[in-house]
């Protein structure tokens, strides 16, 4: 009616606001849905989940060698042909110089962490992808699927390790008693790529364009990471900057020191690297649980 103030009504029922007062503009603080992260409740998901992880990881080996004449020769095959290629390219034109260390040896062992690297991302970033009629039917925490991918490229890296064990009898070449320093390189290794397989899987979900851009990480990435050079090729003043932002670059640079040449990693580049693959990791995780809720929605 003309003349009369409208009067607002509060946020609780019942109640109606004096006139003037501001209109509210959503809902009441206690209705606000908030989602808290508890790591030992998510440890304990992930942990109850590990059969659905390895009926996972065993489905996708099925489906990547049950048709393959060669089978998992094809997890080998690969990175050899490379190091035959950096061998001709690096080694033998450019001039790269691994001391008393064969070339082979100090290639292929580059190649096999960034074949880690490269499958568990290519694949990891698919795996939500590729399994949205699973995962909006059944429960389970939607991580292991990124988490099955890199088991996969687990295995593969075991195969080729294999093979660099043959090597090491090929070159008549022992791997140095420094070889325990492998275990928190490993650690470092498998937080990095999983940090990035889960922002990257659930990046893909939303924009799908990602998927394009991943052929063109993996060939730009081989070569930005020393796997085919020394970390020494790059500016001294840089590489604890590189590092940071690649942690592959120390892994890779520790692993040969600690198997090829028989000396400690450089402790400093390997504490920035692990700092970094933490980063990695945590922020990976907290940005997949910040999207996975939309998951169905735009799936």
């Amino acid at each position: 009616m003309g003349g009369q103030r409208a009067q607002v009504i509060d946020e609780q029922p019942g109640r109606v606001a004096p006139p003037g007062a501001a209109t509210p503009t959503g809902p009441p603080p206690e209705l606000v849905f908030k989602r808290r992260l508890r790591p030992v409740r998510v440890a304990h998901e992930l942990w109850a989940a590990r059969e659905l992880v390895r009926a996972l990881a065993e489905r996708d080996l099925r489906a990547r060698y049950k048709q393959a004449v060669l089978g998992f020769a094809w997890a080998v095959l690969t990175p050899l042909a490379l190091c035959a290629i950096f061998t001709l390219v690096f080694h033998r034109a450019v001039k790269i110089e691994t001391g008393a260390v064969p070339y082979t040896l100090f290639a292929y062992l580059g190649l096999i962490v960034w074949q880690f690297f490269s499958n568990t991302m290519n694949q990891g970033a698919l795996s939500l992808a590729n399994n949205l009629s699973l995962l909006n039917k059944v429960y389970c925490p939607r991580e292991v699927f990124p988490l099955a991918t890199m088991l996969v490229a687990t295995v593969d890296m075991a195969i080729g390790v294999g093979v660099l064990g043959l090597m090491f009898l090929v070159f008549w070449t022992a791997p140095a008693a420094t070889f325990l320093w492998v275990l928190p390189l490993l650690a470092v290794q498998f937080a990095f790529t999983y940090g990035i397989a889960l922002v990257l899987s659930v990046a893909v979900v939303y924009l799908r364009d990602v998927r394009h851009l991943l052929p063109i990480i993996t060939q730009m990435g081989v070569f930005a990471t020393p796997v085919a050079y020394p970390l020494a090729k790059i500016p001294h003043r840089l590489q604890e900057v590189y590092v940071g932002v690649n942690p592959l670059g120390a892994v890779i640079e520790g692993y040969r020191k600690a198997l090829l040449y028989g000396e400690a990693p450089n402790a400093q580049l390997t504490l920035i690297a692990a700092a970094s693959s933490l980063v990695f990791l945590v922020g990976g995780y907290l940005v997949f649980k910040k999207l996975e809720t939309g998951i169905a929605d735009v799936a």
